[in-house]
């Protein structure tokens, strides 16, 4: 989405901004904008997860490709195509239901031809749009040609209408035509062959730290391997070059691999139907709740409209219930990290004339397996509520447990954290739902696929029947590959793994829940607020620290302030893992040396992080430790070491100078960036 800049400030989510680094230096950063404190209230109507980055990368390099010219060349072709169509399909006397048009062409056709056409243009290779039994459309772009233009005029001609039509002025008109640049960034003019786009693009790359380098631990995120055989699928032309609204005809060995994955959704979280619509989490919980409400006003409980949501919840939990019209109330937690399951019986019981649900998500956002988890989902039941199942940390149940089990009536799962789709800079994302037999006659549907939609089901909740579709070929693949033996294994592993760490790094620092027997599910939380007052050391320092050590940081202050969350996942063997642990209790010594006084307080390895090739390559150095120490802190960083572009971001710089876009780096004076 767009917005004019006195707005940009409102823009729901993350926009890439321009600040600084410590060392003076132009920067991009994630400019948040204010989802934490309307997330930590709960109240927020934000519902951002999986962003589609991946593809806006792909469209931006097309942009980037072409620049202003190339693709105003483009649409000029695409326009001259449909607009050579449209008149000949005047002078063979049809008429042209819109005169200003820029690539798709509607037209009146006559009642009773529409399904001779409609045969005559299939048996060609055309598709085309038949609005209604008298106008279809026809639509343009960039890979038409000339000869595919006069095989539809041909076809078209054997249906002309009896009665001619007197031939219009057609186009765009000139009025509507842009006078403004656009794309006049330099990027948009640097790169016009192959190879250049290539090496600018394996520049970028470079810049990324990914599963290629190490692990990337971010706790509740599950960045685990996409392995190669699950992604090749996306690339074969019968599937990719399939269109979301092709003929059902034309699609039946795509409609049986996607029955057979729903089957398997299913399967996996003991329920009875599946919705392969919503394209994120926080759509799949949207939808889901939206067929929680469904359910309610066909027993006639409209106004059961209360959801029960634990304060350590995703963010995206209560934007997505103020988003389907619920009212939030908080459930507390207790010591443990558990919901309190007192405060959900006096807060069911207060609210049991209203109440929608319960959101809960398991094992809990604070990595623990809740107990009394059947209770809590007795509790909402016999209050006349429904519970919805957050299926974040589902890489921790998938054959051990399931929403089904625990007694959920509806979950959604993210197809681009457990089951593989790769999601890193934030998406493509597939966010499913499944539900119990109760709600499976509420479940989304699309009118493409049911044209006569019964009132008490819900309707769309994406514009495409199957949402991501192409992206479901990577599940698919990955559970047909694992198999029950297989998936049943890789949440053994997941949570042998997350208890390797934890059993290491205890010793070093305070793990903040555990479960009734000193263990954890697939993630864990460390606590680091004491350094504050030991060493004036922040968590975000120690987050820049291991950049370092080449590792991403795991998920910071989430879901409690001054805290590490990590999750290992199953795609890491020990070594990597001991890696990881070293690190940190690397940087735990680190902390010590400056409580100690043995290292400055302000002028430290951790408040300078992270250090990058030009500060530990330039002629002056002045801090109190070595470059070494810096750069190379453990020896096994020197086999692959990994460089930051840019030392750390000045955040309160970006916070006040937001930049949505980015003008050329030389148009930034001195005097500008010392600001």
């Amino acid at each position: 989405m767009a917005t004019k800049d006195e707005y940009k400030r409102l823009i729901p989510g993350r926009i890439i901004g321009v600040s600084i680094d410590k060392h003076n230096n132009p920067a991009l950063r994630m400019a948040l904008q204010n989802p934490r404190a309307t997330h930590s209230a709960r109240k927020s109507n934000l519902n951002i997860c999986t962003a589609q980055a991946l593809l806006a990368i792909m469209a931006s390099m097309y942009a980037v490709y072409y620049g202003a010219d190339g693709l105003k060349q483009i649409a000029n072709t695409v326009h001259k195509y449909a607009k050579d169509f449209a008149e000949k399909l005047q002078n063979h006397g049809f008429k042209i239901v819109h005169t200003q048009f820029f690539d798709t062409v509607c037209i009146e056709i006559m009642p009773d031809t529409w399904q001779a056409l409609r045969k005559n243009l299939e048996k060609n290779g055309f598709n085309i749009r038949f609005k209604s039994a008298d106008t279809v459309c026809v639509a343009f772009d960039e890979l038409t040609n000339t000869t595919e233009v006069d095989t539809l005029v041909h076809i078209f001609s054997n249906f002309a209408p009896k009665q001619k039509n007197v031939a219009k002025s057609i186009g765009i008109n000139k009025s509507l035509l842009r006078k403004t640049p656009f794309l006049a960034h330099d990027v948009f003019k640097q790169y016009r062959t192959e190879t250049e786009l290539m090496r600018y693009i394996k520049q970028l790359e470079q810049k990324d730290l990914s599963l290629t380098h190490s692990m990337i631990p971010l706790g509740s995120c599950t960045m685990k391997l996409n392995a190669a055989v699950e992604l090749l699928p996306v690339s074969w032309q019968t599937f990719n070059s399939l269109h979301p609204f092709a003929p059902l005809q034309q699609t039946k060995g795509y409609q049986i691999l996607l029955d057979e994955l729903a089957q398997y959704l299913c399967d996996i979280t003991e329920f009875e139907a599946c919705s392969l619509q919503p394209n994120s989490g926080a759509q799949g919980e949207y939808a889901g709740l939206l067929t929680i409400s469904k359910y309610h006003a066909a027993h006639k409980q409209s106004q059961r409209n209360v959801a029960l949501i634990p304060s350590s919840a995703h963010g995206t939990n209560p934007a997505s219930a103020v988003m389907s019209g619920m009212k939030v109330v908080v459930v507390k937690c207790d010591e443990h990290g558990n919901i309190d399951v007192n405060d959900l019986q006096e807060k069911a019981k207060q609210y049991q004339d209203t109440l929608a649900c319960l959101m809960v998500t398991y094992p809990s956002t604070h990595g623990v397996y809740e107990t009394a988890i059947r209770k809590i989902c007795d509790i909402v039941h016999q209050y006349g509520g429904l519970v919805y199942m957050d299926g974040a940390n589902m890489n921790a149940q998938v054959g051990l447990s399931s929403p089904g089990a625990i007694g959920a009536d509806v979950c959604h799962l993210n197809l681009h954290k457990t089951f593989a789709i790769p999601h890193g800079g934030g998406g493509p994302g597939m966010g499913p739902i499944c539900v119990n037999k109760k709600l499976a006659p509420f479940l989304p549907s699309h009118g493409f696929l049911d044209k006569n939609l019964r009132k008490k089901r819900l309707g769309a909740v994406s514009g495409a029947p199957f949402g991501s579709a192409n992206i479901l070929l990577i599940s698919y693949a990955y559970i047909k590959l694992l198999g029950s033996d297989g998936l049943q294994k890789a949440s053994m592993y997941a949570i042998l793994n997350a208890n390797y760490l934890k059993s290491r790094l205890e010793k070093h620092y305070k793990i903040l829940y555990t479960g009734p027997h000193g263990n954890v599910a697939h993630e864990f939380i460390l606590d680091m607020r004491a350094y504050k007052n030991t060493a004036d050391i922040e968590v975000e320092d120690i987050a820049k620290r291991l950049m370092d050590y080449g590792f991403h940081a795991p998920t910071v202050s989430f879901p409690v302030a001054g805290t590490l969350m990590i999750e290992p996942t199953e795609s890491e063997n020990k070594a990597e893992l001991d890696r990881f642990c070293d690190a940190l209790i690397a940087i735990k010594q680190e902390i010590e040396a400056i409580a100690e006084g043995k290292a400055d307080a302000q002028n430290n390895v951790l408040k300078n992080a992270p250090h990058t090739l030009a500060i530990c390559t330039a002629n002056q150095w002045n801090y109190p430790y070595s470059r070494e120490e810096a750069a190379f802190p453990l020896p096994f960083v020197r086999h692959h070491k990994f460089w930051a572009s840019v030392g750390r971001i000045n955040s309160s710089y970006g916070d006040r100078n937001l930049i949505c876009t980015c003008p050329p780096l030389a148009s930034y004076s001195e005097e500008e960036i010392k600001v």
